[in-house]
Formats: structure tokens, C-alpha cells, sequence
């Protein structure tokens, strides 16, 4: 099989057996480093996953979350680097495979919010939100694929307002939908060799992503939500993390939407 300029194995991957935590299996997360990001690698860590920390620029914050997990008994590793950006991820895969020899799963995280007026948005500001948003999951996947097996697993963060978007946020939910058409064809595309490929789309959640949102907003949304509250990154990261794990194993190309039942 063939994405792009990589070529799959049907068969087979190069890292043995994947998808098994607790036998030193890898996670890749990217924007890694807060939110939503940093509960994830959390909570994978303590699923015994060895964590990729991909970060940008939040180095202090990826380095204190690579010794909090570490100082709990975990393995983690942070690693700078751009995921919308073809050399540079190459760079990060290279160092994952240089380290610990394989990669079992893949947190598609990376995002930007990209929250402005669609008369107002430069042609730069489109191009960042594709890159981060879409690209940055297309250039990830082709580099992990050809290093996993059966049993792996790739979790892209959607949105539920994919095919709903706010004001402001038009661009945004365009990238989240491509986000949604990724992750289906790519179940298909990689499902014949046991990788399976799943989105989870959060409503409003408390980062700094949404940190533009204000409080009388913030409060109206909870109070919107059928659970009365908006969430948490630990609400997301326990979907990921059921996500990558063996009890999904019947699960591929399926949009999870996380909100607390907004939507």
C-alpha cells in the first residue's frame, strides 16, 4: 500500500508486535506539551506506554511533563519539533526508532484554533490553520505507519464543530471536517494491516486553545450542556486512551464526539 512517497507493508511492520502497553510499547503525541496534549500523554503513561512529548515551543513545559512522568515510574521522552513541517518530523520519527526501536501508537494532537473573523483572515492565516491542523496528521501518519503492526493504533483530535461552525471559527471547522474525512480513509487505507485509526472531537474544553472564550460564554455553554459543565483535558485523554488501547480493538474510522452530550 501506498501513501504519498511511503510504501506499507501488508503484511507487516518493522517494530514486531504492536499495541501491547506494558511490553515497552511507544506513543507519539503531538502538542504534547498542555492541554489536552499533556493529559493525554498522562494518560497513556500510565497505561504503560513510553510517551513522546512533540513539542513547538513549549520546551519548559514538555521538559517538566517528561520528569513528572518519568519521576512516577514512566518513560518519556520530549522532542522539539514543527509537525507541519516534512524534515522536521522525519527528524522526530528518526529519533523515536533510534531510541526505542518501534512506535505503537499516535496522538494526532497538534492544533491551532485559528478563532477570527472570516472577512479578516489573510491567505497566511488559512495556510497555518491547514498545516497544523491537517497537514501536520497526513505528513505524521505516512512517517509512523511504515514502523507499525497489528495492533497499533492513531487517534486525530477533531472537533464537534466540524460540521458546525461558530463565527469566527469557520476556517477551524473546515480543517476539524477534513480532520473527520482523514480519519476515515485512513482506517480503510491502513485497516489491512491491523492499524486502526480513530478521531475523538471535543466541545469547549478548558485550555489555552479555548482561553479566548469569556467567562459569561464559557458559563453559557456549560449550562447548555446536558452533564452542566464544560470539560476537562482528563475527559478527552480517557477517550484517547481507550482509543489506543485493546478494548477498542473492533474500532476504526469512527469520529468520537466528546462534550458532555452538547451536541
Amino acid at each position: 500500500m501506498t501513501i504519498g512517497r511511503h510504501q506499507f507493508d501488508t503484511q507487516s511492520g518493522t517494530a514486531g508486535t504492536g499495541g501491547a502497553p506494558g511490553c515497552n510499547a511507544v506513543a507519539i503525541v503531538t502538542g504534547g506539551a498542555g492541554g489536552i496534549g499533556s493529559a493525554a500523554c498522562r494518560a497513556l503513561a500510565s497505561q504503560g506506554f513510553a510517551v513522546v512529548i512533540v513539542f513547538n515551543s513549549s520546551q519548559a513545559a514538555a521538559e517538566a511533563l517528561e520528569g513528572e512522568i518519568t519521576a512516577e515510574g514512566g518513560v518519556a521522552l520530549a522532542l522539539r519539533g514543527d509537525v507541519s513541517h516534512g524534515p522536521d518530523v522525519a527528524m522526530i520519527i528518526d529519533t523515536v526508532i533510534a531510541r526505542f526501536g518501534r512506535i505503537d501508537a499516535l496522538v494526532n494532537n497538534a492544533g491551532i484554533s485559528s478563532h477570527h473573523p472570516f472577512g479578516s483572515m489573510t491567505e497566511a492565516d488559512v495556510d497555518r490553520a491547514f498545516a497544523v491542523n491537517v497537514k501536520s496528521i497526513v505528513l505524521m501518519t505516512q512517517a509512523c505507519a511504515v514502523h507499525m503492526c497489528s495492533g497499533s493504533a492513531i487517534v486525530n483530535l477533531g472537533s464537534n464543530l466540524a460540521h458546525d461552525p461558530l463565527p469566527g471559527l469557520t476556517v477551524y471547522g473546515a480543517t476539524k471536517a477534513a480532520v473527520a474525512a482523514l480519519t476515515k480513509g485512513l482506517a480503510r487505507e491502513l485497516g489491512e494491516r491491523g492499524i486502526r485509526v480513530n478521531a475523538v472531537a471535543p466541545g469547549a474544553t478548558r485550555t489555552a486553545m479555548t482561553a479566548w472564550i469569556d467567562a459569561p460564554t464559557m458559563a453559557g455553554i456549560a449550562s447548555s450542556t446536558p452533564l452542566g459543565r464544560v470539560g476537562d483535558p482528563a475527559d478527552i485523554a480517557g477517550t484517547i486512551a481507550f482509543l489506543v488501547s485493546a478494548q477498542s480493538g473492533w474500532t476504526t474510522g469512527q469520529t468520537i464526539t466528546v462534550d458532555g452530550g452538547l451536541t
